[in-house]
């Protein structure tokens, strides 16, 4: 794996973890596991906490990226992740 391929997969980790864990988008996810296994459960802690989640993005993420990551749709898509969450943090920071 090159570096260019580990920081793309580095990006998709961390906008995937926080989709998960604070994007309005997946309140339903956060909304079901509370309500399935109540509110102080370890599945709805699990994707409110972005520590947690991204140990198993990272560990889907990882795989793909050693078998695919060389591939014009790994990089394009890994481009878009990681845009998506760089502009997120400059836009946080700036405002």
């Amino acid at each position: 794996m090159n570096l260019v391929v580990f920081f793309l997969s580095l990006g998709i980790s961390c906008r995937i973890t926080r989709f998960i864990t604070k994007d309005l988008l997946a309140e339903g996810i956060r909304s079901w596991a509370a309500g399935r296994f109540g509110d102080d459960s370890r599945p709805a802690y699990l994707v409110t906490c972005s520590w947690c989640t991204s140990i198993w993005v990272a560990a889907a993420v990882v795989p793909l990226a050693y078998w695919i990551g060389d591939t014009l749709w790994f990089q394009g898509a890994a481009m878009v992740l990681t845009l998506s969450y760089l502009t997120g943090l400059a836009s946080s920071w700036l405002d």
